[in-house]
């Protein structure tokens, strides 16, 4: 069903409403519909981002030049700098004038970037947002080694802050980080795994780094430790609406509009939450198909369709962009202490942007 509220959005408050349920945006006056987006959040951090990107570029800089070379390729891949975007956001909505959130937002991108080139070399992927992957073009070996380079420039740039509490909560992400990449091979072909141990591991690799993002901008600000918190729960479970829709992408026509191939979970034996669902709420026949594609990796060339199709059948992919939505509800209300103002509704598009790329 349905709802609308009414929030503060735009320059004139009482002209707009929002639409929980579906993301969308309405304006009463012209009746007009636009979808959701990272428009403020870019604007908001736009100067601030622009003096992160000029540190990533300084910070990548070595003597040997595959170095610089690699890791260019792939930040310039990278998206829409959405991690970092929400350590300038959440520094702002804290009332912070510094600059350390500059050097953090870099190190959080860095941490991030290493990830990339790290799962790319697991799964052998061969395209990152559309462009070959590192791995693809220097091989595994180099793209290893320069992730490897990039965590260490990342702590670089927290002992640089110079607070503890700044490396203990970013130094902790990073460790959760690659305990979910270690949890995610032990899930992978295994059609046994659960709904559980799958959020256990998006969790890790993904909502754990959105998590500390934006924690850290309550804590350059020295804001009282229940705004921490309440950033602390909005990143995490930003993260996890995040990964379910990416996850539920996988298996969606809209994948190739983002510049990634569909199937890829599929052709990796990746058990994500639509597998989950459909497995559950199959007969033995199509367990039987997903143990053999999934587990076995026995797949034909009409596989991947047939999989699409069970999922529709069973609404595997429907009611994971519903689990997203619980998870954006819990991380709206966690912003509820915040004053209602541009940096609190910029954030709080987020959500609904997130969700909305499944559409």
């Amino acid at each position: 069903m349905l709802r609308l509220i009414y929030t503060t959005y735009g320059p004139s408050k009482k002209h707009w409403r929002r639409s929980d349920s579906l993301g969308v945006v309405v304006n009463i006056e012209s009746g007009q519909t636009s979808s959701p987006s990272l428009n403020n959040l870019c604007q908001l951090t736009s100067k601030d981002l622009t003096e992160v990107n000029e540190l990533i570029i300084r910070a990548m800089d070595s003597q040997v030049a595959l170095i610089p070379q690699l890791a260019g390729h792939i930040v310039a891949a990278g998206g829409k700098r959405i991690r970092p975007m929400m350590t300038l956001a959440s520094a702002q909505l804290c009332g912070y004038t510094g600059k350390r959130h500059i050097g953090l937002a870099a190190c959080v991108e860095f941490i991030h970037t290493a990830t990339l080139l790290h799962d790319d070399v697991v799964d052998e992927s061969d395209l990152r947002r559309g462009l070959a992957s590192a791995n693809a073009v220097w091989g595994n070996q180099a793209s290893v080694l320069v992730g490897d380079f990039l965590f260490s420039r990342a702590f670089e740039l927290m002992v640089a802050d110079g607070s503890l509490d700044v490396l203990r909560i970013l130094s902790k992400a990073s460790s959760v980080i690659a305990e979910g990449e270690v949890l995610q091979l032990t899930t992978s072909n295994d059609t046994e795994t659960g709904e559980t141990a799958y959020l256990e591991v998006i969790k890790s690799k993904t909502a754990q780094l959105f998590s500390a993002s934006c924690r850290i901008g309550a804590l350059v600000a020295d804001r009282p430790r229940v705004e921490e918190e309440a950033l602390e729960t909005f990143g995490m479970n930003l993260g996890i609406v995040f990964q379910l829709i990416d996850d539920a992408l996988d298996y969606s026509a809209r994948q190739a509009t983002l510049g990634k191939t569909v199937g890829d979970d599929f052709r990796d034996g990746k058990i994500t939450l639509p597998v989950i669902l459909a497995f559950r709420r199959g007969d033995d026949e199509e367990r039987a198909f997903w143990r053999r594609t999934l587990e076995t990796q026995d797949q034909t060339e009409d596989d991947l369709s047939h999989a699409i199709e069970l999922m529709t059948k069973h609404g595997a992919l429907d009611d994971a962009v519903e689990r997203a939505r619980h998870y954006g509800a819990i991380a709206r209300d966690a912003m509820g202490i915040f004053e209602d103002g541009l940096e609190k509704r910029a954030l709080l598009d987020a959500i609904d942007f997130c969700i909305n790329r499944a559409y």
